[in-house]
């Protein structure tokens, strides 16, 4: 045997310990998740932490992922998602042939399938999961939510209505025949427009971050309204993403919520009142609109629960086209309203959200003591 025959010998030697089972790349990936799983814990024991983070390292990869992701028109994340048949097919069947051609190859496999499910919570983690954690959206805003009376739910609701019937009292909103009102503006321009809300929001409050970034428009909008899910955001994409089949009143409302996860605000609650707050700070006066009319859904949703004469003593006082608005929603959304799709996607996103420490999906109609604070407050 020559010197060179010896040295690639040498070079090739068997892995040793631990390495036998676990590849180095999957050692690597655990460790990752480990140091995740200690700045994780550390968001349960100090909001400040959360805060410092969220608005550091968390913003930082959020911006890095959403413009990588903005090279590619569509949605990133749909794509990955209608791959992962093919995804799973590829990958257990390179399992099965690794594991038959190399010993040990059936547990190093499963060691790399379990690091590569670490590095995503490990993303996780360092992207998004500071946010369910920060010091709640009242407190760095500088007001206080209380339980309130029907009363105060039916003053704060006339006050939305005033607003929302403001909007369409000098003709700036226009109506298709049917009766839902109508974007005038194509979605990159909608996207931009609110992206400049987001930039007078974020002078008064720094902790909403502003950046531009594109909302996808998703292809399986039409099957995923079965699940009422009208938009997501993904983290391991850093994608705001859209269910373009609602109606345009409910569309722009989503679009500003999804790009409120985009810049760190976790709690659903919470993206719900920053979608509010930025529309109705958005020169356009359809975007005015839509926050209106949405947190008018959720106040008189809550009224209605609250006093049922106070409920329809405030809906009389919405004008007639707001009155049509809704009726068509509801004709439209009737197919939609009790499908099986539904209550699974409900059932498994309120576990996710009880899991990040929230009220679960209950927290979505939390924005109304939100908005009561809001509006107490003088604004």
């Amino acid at each position: 045997m020559d010197e060179t025959e010896e040295k690639i010998k040498k070079e090739k030697k068997p892995p040793r310990g631990l390495f036998k089972v676990m590849p180095v790349a999957s050692f690597v990936f655990f460790a990752v998740g480990a140091v995740a799983a200690a700045i994780h814990a550390a968001f349960y024991l100090s909001a400040p932490f959360a805060d410092w983070f969220n608005g550091t390292v968390s913003a930082a990869l959020r911006f890095v992922l959403a413009k990588i992701t903005s090279l590619y028109p569509a949605s990133f994340a749909e794509l990955m998602f209608l791959c992962v048949p093919v995804i799973l097919f590829l990958v257990l069947r390179a399992i099965w042939r690794y594991a038959d051609r190399v010993k040990r190859g059936f547990l190093r496999s499963l060691f790399a399938v379990l690091s590569a499910a670490a590095l995503m919570y490990s993303l996780f983690v360092f992207d998004f999961a500071a946010g369910y954690r920060t010091t709640k959206l009242p407190d760095r805003m500088g007001f206080e939510t209380a339980e309130t009376d029907a009363r105060t739910l039916y003053d704060v609701t006339l006050t939305v209505i005033e607003r929302v019937n403001a909007e369409v009292g000098d003709d700036s909103v226009r109506f298709y025949e049917s009766g839902s009102s109508a974007l005038l503006l194509s979605h990159d321009e909608c996207t931009s427009k609110i992206a400049d809300a987001y930039d007078t929001v974020s002078e008064a409050y720094p902790f909403i971050l502003s950046f531009r970034a594109p909302v996808k428009r998703l292809l399986v909008s039409p099957v995923m309204t079965y699940t009422h899910i009208s938009g997501v955001y993904s983290f391991f994409t850093g994608e705001a993403n859209l269910n373009t089949n609602y109606p345009d009143f409910v569309n722009v409302y989503s679009m500003a919520h999804e790009m409120a996860h985009q810049r760190g605000i976790a709690r659903e609650d919470e993206a719900n009142f920053t979608a509010y707050l930025v529309l109705i700070h958005s020169d356009e006066p359809y975007h005015r609109y839509c926050g209106y009319l949405n947190m008018y859904e959720y106040l008189s949703d809550a009224l209605w629960s609250a006093s049922k004469d106070l409920y329809r003593d405030a809906a009389a006082k919405l004008d007639p086209r707001i009155t049509q608005e809704l009726r068509a929603y509801s004709e439209f959304f009737a197919k939609y309203r009790n499908s099986a799709a539904s209550k699974v996607t409900e059932k498994v996103n309120d576990n996710y959200l009880r899991i990040q420490g929230t009220e679960g999906t209950k927290s979505y109609g939390m924005v109304v003591d939100l908005a009561i604070a809001y509006h107490l407050a003088g604004n």
